[in-house]
């Protein structure tokens, strides 16, 4: 079983779609994702640019995703020293990096200037790796093929 975190983005992406992920794999994500990701649908509806029950559909799609929010001292004293490690003037970003290092084998992103940017801290996956069947390599941003082994040549 491979073990992906999400952000918010991806959550987002994947209920809009309503896509369903392998079984094979795992959504892992910090606690703040649910906050995240109903702020975020909520600023949509106040814009206009989704009505309330697709919004509220969304949200139920994300919630049948078997989603498994973690967050504990040592993910946030984590989160802490990668975001003083980058610059990051906050630890939003830095907890999802922190979960990936902790307990999963890749980080899922969207963005190619993020995923740049923490490429030499954890192993970054496309959305098309968390929805291919196969859990046995993630490509790096880079599109290196890799087995499945954490910063540091732990395998999970």
């Amino acid at each position: 079983m491979t073990r992906f975190v999400i952000g918010a983005d991806v959550a987002l992406h994947l209920a809009q779609l309503k896509v369903v992920v392998p079984t094979e794999h795992q959504l892992l994500a910090p606690t703040l994702i649910r906050s995240q990701v109903l702020a975020e649908l909520y600023g949509r509806v106040r814009r206009g640019e989704l009505d309330r029950k697709t919004a509220e559909r969304q949200l139920d799609h994300l919630r049948a995703l078997r989603l498994r929010p973690l967050g504990d001292r040592v993910l946030q004293g984590l989160a802490w020293k990668i975001a003083d490690q980058l610059g990051w003037p906050d630890t939003f970003m830095a907890e999802y990096l922190a979960l990936t290092q902790l307990q999963a084998d890749a980080f899922v992103c969207m963005d190619p200037e993020l995923a740049h940017a923490v490429s030499g801290t954890v192993t970054v996956a496309t959305i098309d790796e968390l929805l291919a069947s196969s859990p046995a390599t993630v490509t790096s941003p880079g599109g290196t093929t890799m087995a499945r082994t954490r910063p540091g040549g732990r395998t999970p």
